[in-house]
C-alpha cells in the first residue's frame, strides 16, 4: 500500500480528539441576568428590554431576539462547542417545543440579581422564579421524555449561573436601601450567601454539573467609567474592588459545595481575569474601543436608550470590546467563551 494511502486511512481510523465536550453534554440550563437572557423578558411587564435595533444586528437574520449584545452570547457559544444547538432558547418563548428545550434552555431575566430586592427594581425575574421555572420545566421534560431520560438530562446538563453584577452596579452603588443596612463586606457575605442557596436548589431539582461565573471588572464597563466622578472615564477602583471581594468568597463557596453536594461537580469560572486583560490590552485582542460602548455615544445608553440612539450607533460592532455601556459585545462573549471551553469546561465535564 501507498505510504500516502495508508496515511489517510489510519487518519481515518483513528478517534477524534477536541478540546470541548461535545457529544458528552445532552444540554445547557442557564440561570442569571443580561448576560445570560435569551429574550424572557420580551414576555414580562418591564422596560429592561433588548428586542429591538440595534440589538441582534448580527445575530442570526439579523434579528433582535432580546439579548443584550449585537449577537450571541457566552452560552450560545457554549452550547455549539458543547455540539448542542448554536443558540440557547429562552424558557418563556412559547414557540420553542419542550423536545426544543431538553438540549438548552435559559431561565435568566436581565436585571435581575441574587438579592431578590435587585429584581424588583426592574421588575423582573428574581433567582427564585428561575428555579421554580426550573421545577416545570423537569416536569414537563417527564411528561415528554419519561422519567429516566428527563432525570438524566438535567444529571448531565451543564448548568450555568450568570448573576451578581446587577446587585451591585445598580442595587447598592445607586440606590440607598442596601447601603443603610450593610456594610460592603457585609453585602458581599449576604450576596456569595443567595449563590450558595440557589446552586443547593438546582441541585435538589437534579442539576449535578454546575458552572457559576464569577463578576467582570464591573468598574470599567463604560456606564461606570462615565460615572466616576473623581475620574471621568478611567476606570472605577472601588466598584472593581467589590468584584474582587465577590469573586473571592465565592470561589470559596463554590469549592466547599463540592464535599457538601454528593455527585455534584460545582466550578466557578474567573470572568474578572479575561475582560481585565481584553480592557488592558485592546490591541492584542483586536479592539480598538474598550472605553465606549457601540450604541449611542457609548457613554450612558443601555437597553431602551439604545433604541432611541441607533443612527449613532457604530458601524464595526468588532471594533468595541462593549456593545452598550454596560454589555459586552459579540466578540468579547465570544472570547470569554473559548476561555471557558479551554478551561472550566474540560474539568467540569
Amino acid at each position: 500500500m501507498p505510504y500516502w494511502l495508508l496515511i489517510l486511512l489510519l487518519n481515518a481510523l483513528l478517534p477524534r480528539h477536541t478540546t470541548t465536550a461535545a457529544g458528552k453534554v445532552p444540554a445547557i440550563i442557564v440561570f442569571g441576568d443580561s448576560t445570560v437572557d435569551a429574550g424572557n423578558n420580551n414576555y414580562i411587564p418591564t422596560l429592561t428590554k433588548g428586542n429591538f435595533p440595534p440589538y441582534g444586528r448580527d445575530f442570526d437574520g439579523g434579528v433582535a431576539t432580546g439579548r443584550f449584545s449585537n449577537g450571541r452570547l457566552v452560552t450560545d457559544f457554549l452550547s455549539e462547542a458543547l455540539g448542542l444547538p448554536s443558540s440557547v432558547p429562552a424558557y418563556l418563548d412559547s414557540s420553542y417545543t419542550i423536545d426544543q428545550l431538553a438540549s438548552g434552555v435559559s431561565f435568566a431575566s436581565g436585571g435581575t440579581g441574587l438579592d431578590h430586592l435587585t429584581s424588583r427594581i426592574s421588575s423582573v425575574i428574581p433567582i427564585s422564579r428561575q428555579l421554580a421555572y426550573f421545577r416545570l420545566y423537569k416536569e414537563k421534560l417527564k411528561l415528554a421524555k419519561g422519567e429516566d431520560v428527563a432525570n438524566e438530562i438535567i444529571a448531565e446538563a451543564l448548568c450555568l449561573f450568570s448573576v451578581g453584577t446587577n446587585d451591585f452596579i445598580v442595587n447598592y452603588f445607586v440606590l440607598p436601601l442596601r447601603p443603610a443596612v450593610y456594610t460592603l463586606a457585609e453585602y458581599v457575605t449576604y450576596i456569595v450567601g443567595e449563590a450558595d442557596s440557589a446552586v443547593r436548589a438546582a441541585y435538589e431539582l437534579g442539576a449535578r454539573k454546575i458552572l457559576f461565573a464569577g463578576l467582570a471588572p464591573i468598574g470599567c464597563v463604560p456606564f461606570a467609567r462615565t460615572m466616576n466622578h473623581d475620574a471621568p472615564g478611567e476606570c472605577n477602583e472601588e466598584r472593581n474592588q467589590a468584584a474582587l471581594m465577590f469573586n473571592s468568597q465565592l470561589m470559596e463557596a463554590m469549592g466547599k459545595l463540592n464535599s457538601e453536594l454528593p455527585g455534584a461537580k460545582v466550578v466557578y469560572t474567573d470572568i474578572y481575569g479575561v475582560v481585565s486583560s481584553v480592557v488592558s490590552n485592546p490591541s492584542d485582542y483586536g479592539f480598538v474601543n474598550v472605553a465606549q460602548g457601540c450604541c449611542g455615544t457609548g457613554l450612558i445608553e443601555t437597553t431602551i436608550l439604545c433604541g432611541l440612539s441607533e443612527r449613532w450607533t457604530c458601524q464595526d460592532d468588532d471594533a468595541y470590546a462593549f456593545f452598550d455601556s454596560v454589555h459586552p459585545s459579540q466578540r468579547t462573549y465570544k472570547i470569554i467563551a473559548n476561555k471557558i471551553i479551554n478551561t472550566e469546561l474540560q474539568t467540569l465535564l
